[in-house]
């Protein structure tokens, strides 16, 4: 299993992202975490996501909810925690491409008459004060 840890390469950010940063204990090849980069194109905190998503969806399907004497497991609670963290690195990627875009829309007046005309010249006038 290939497994590397790399801060300063997309692979290392995602793995740190998505709380695969121990050899020990891999949750994802290398190859898988580059799989997740390829499906959101390139993108370090989408990938993390579908990272996070993973794993989350694993833990509920084998972990389930046990309780045996006085020691209990929650695959759906982890699950939960896991999909608001990857809702909110899929939140912070949006952001982060909507400022570098400079926003994701922007306002057009549409004239239809001589007064509407009057109107957006003085809009106009008013905005550019």
């Amino acid at each position: 299993m290939a497994f590397t840890y790399d801060i300063t390469t997309n692979r290392g950010k995602v793995r740190l992202l998505s709380v695969d940063s121990d050899s020990t204990y891999a949750v994802f090849e290398d190859d898988e975490i580059d799989a997740f980069l390829s499906m959101e194109g390139n993108n370090v905190k989408r990938a993390a996501a579908q990272a996070l998503d993973t794993i989350a969806s694993n833990d509920a399907y084998r972990i389930k909810k046990v309780s045996l004497l006085d020691v209990s497991a929650d695959g759906v609670s982890v699950a939960d925690v896991l999909h608001k963290r990857s809702a909110m690195l899929r939140d912070q990627a949006d952001k982060e491409e909507a400022s570098e875009s400079g926003g994701s829309f922007d306002i057009a007046e549409w004239v239809v008459n001589d007064f509407g005309y009057r109107q957006q010249l003085i809009n106009d006038a008013a905005r550019n004060l």
